[in-house]
């Protein structure tokens, strides 16, 4: 049986390769656009925006689609075995809840679900 050796160029171009984006899965989707639209109906919030970088996923929330985004919500799998790889951000930078798992981390959203109730 032969093998076949592989250049040195080609496993140098391997290592160059850029890692592959963050990205969030459907079920982390689902959950996140579930929240969405609750605060979409109650006219709360009009726009998102998803972007995949290399080190993390980022769902941004904006009331209006020309300001900054009030909420982000980022997946960093570094943490994942720290502080956990779920965090909402809220539009000054404060890091409102961090955590393992993403239902958890949403949470914080149930305090404003119960100011749009009142």
């Amino acid at each position: 049986m032969k093998t076949q050796k592989t250049s040195p160029a080609k496993t140098a171009a391997q290592k160059s390769r850029r890692p592959e984006p963050v990205a969030f899965n459907r079920s982390e989707l689902t959950r996140i656009l579930g929240v969405y639209g609750q605060f979409v109906a109650a006219g709360d919030w009009r726009d998102y925006a998803i972007d995949c970088l290399e080190d993390a996923a980022v769902f941004s929330i904006f009331r209006q689609a020309s300001e900054m985004p009030l909420y982000r919500i980022e997946k960093r799998p570094k943490l994942a075995r720290k502080q956990g790889a779920y965090l909402v951000v809220s539009m000054s930078g404060a890091i409102l809840k961090r955590g393992h798992d993403l239902g958890q981390v949403l949470r914080v959203f149930d305090k404003q679900k119960l100011k749009l109730a009142t």
